[in-house]
């Protein structure tokens, strides 16, 4: 770069030279470095490229990833994570704007993939992934099952081997998947979709054998997490050693901590469930014997309470006898003692006649033609006629 002024002459530059000459300073200066900061003002436009600002205390510089670079990022930039990265840094021409192109991004203090596991695990909780209300019961005992893990690994052996073991005649069903590096995940998803596509598979075990973090990662990945929360059918989860925790582990069914575990997880012992069977009908076999036992002695002792039908239809006859019996003396009685009191009544009647008097001797004297007897001597006149009624007849008088 020329000095602005000489001696004699003075050069004047345009804009654009001094920004080209610039950034090939910088450029030429800078080609590559790492460079520690806080990131603010992400943003992530349609093109999928990232741009976000560097800061510290005192400085700034604004940052560009493009969308090659940041596609394999593991973890989400965001504002106010704190970040080393690698880029180089230029001039952004049209604004005279220096800033560095981000090729490697990597969180500050804490590994990529951990970041990246915490950050979608809080995302997938906030939906409610994990929540035990959308775990499915494994059933007891399968008829099928259904696994998805390497063919080369050391844990298909190890499940298949359990299974045959501990239910010689289950039905397995092998969809064999790479368990990590690229494409893995959408492997595993893909066959656990495919597994769910058939009607005769009634749990499905995931995993693989212990690795490091980086190995165990497509159990991690979020198009494996939401695959398994989706499926119909039960999931255990199976990877890695007991201290290993995924997504996978997370969002599963249940969860095991080996795969070794998983199958002895997901089938009963069959010898178990023939002795515990073996129990139940030994036990249902006294239960009736003690049944039918009981059957038997109330039986017996309801046979000792009933008589003969037919010495109770001769008891009854006798009764009806005895009751026809009873019945035809009541009658006789009753209608002597209601001739007795209708003589009683009639004698009664009889005494409280006006001519009853006439049989013990009196009689009764009338006016002649009057139905009146009379009961005063004044009552009648000399030379009237009188009827004097006696017992046995009437007689003619007239007073003198």
């Amino acid at each position: 770069m020329q000095p602005l002024l000489q001696t004699n002459t003075r050069k004047i530059y345009t804009v654009s030279e001094v920004t080209k000459d610039i950034r090939g300073l910088l450029e030429d200066n800078f080609p590559t470095l790492w460079l520690s900061g806080e990131i603010s003002n992400f943003r992530s436009p349609s093109s999928g490229h990232f741009y976000f600002t560097l800061k510290d205390e005192t400085s700034q510089i604004p940052a560009v990833m493009f969308r090659g670079s940041n596609h394999s990022l593991k973890f989400n930039l965001e504002d106010g994570l704190e970040v080393i990265v690698h880029g180089r840094i230029t001039v952004y021409e049209p604004r005279g704007q220096y800033q560095i192109v981000v090729d490697t991004a990597e969180p500050k203090g804490l590994g990529a993939l951990q970041l990246a596991f915490e950050q979608l695990k809080k995302k997938l909780e906030a939906e409610g992934l994990f929540d035990e209300k959308h775990k499915k019961p494994v059933p007891e005992l399968p008829a099928k099952v259904g696994i998805i893990t390497s063919s080369k690994g050391a844990a298909l052996h190890d499940m298949v081997t359990i299974l045959t073991r501990r239910f010689p005649n289950i039905g397995i069903l092998i969809n064999p998947v790479r368990v990590q590096g690229e494409g893995s995940a959408e492997e595993i998803a893909q066959a656990i979709a495919e597994m769910n596509a058939r009607d005769d598979i009634d749990v499905i075990i995931v995993g693989r054998g212990g690795g490091s973090l980086e190995d165990l990662w497509a159990f991690n990945e979020e198009i494996v997490v939401r695959t398994i929360f989706e499926s119909d059918i039960p999931v255990v989860s199976a990877v890695g050693h007991e201290t290993d925790y995924t997504l996978a582990d997370l969002v599963a069914d249940l969860r095991a901590p080996t795969p070794s575990a998983a199958a002895e997880m997901a089938v009963p012992e069959k010898e178990e469930l023939l002795a515990t069977l073996a129990q139940y009908r030994s036990g249902l076999k006294f239960a009736i014997r003690q049944f039918l036992k009981g059957s038997a002695e109330r039986v017996s002792f309801f046979r000792r309470q009933i008589r003969d039908p037919r010495r109770i239809l001769e008891d009854f006859k006798i009764r009806i006898d005895d009751l026809s019996f009873r019945a035809g003396q009541a009658q006789k009685r009753n209608l002597r003692e209601l001739r007795l009191r209708i003589d009683g009544i009639r004698r009664n009647l009889e005494s409280l006649s006006p001519h009853a008097p006439l049989k013990r001797g009196y009689s009764l004297v009338f006016k002649e033609g009057q139905k009146k007897p009379l009961r005063l001597a004044s009552e009648v006149n000399h030379g009237e006629l009188l009827e004097i009624r006696l017992a046995d007849g009437v007689l003619k008088a007239k007073v003198v």
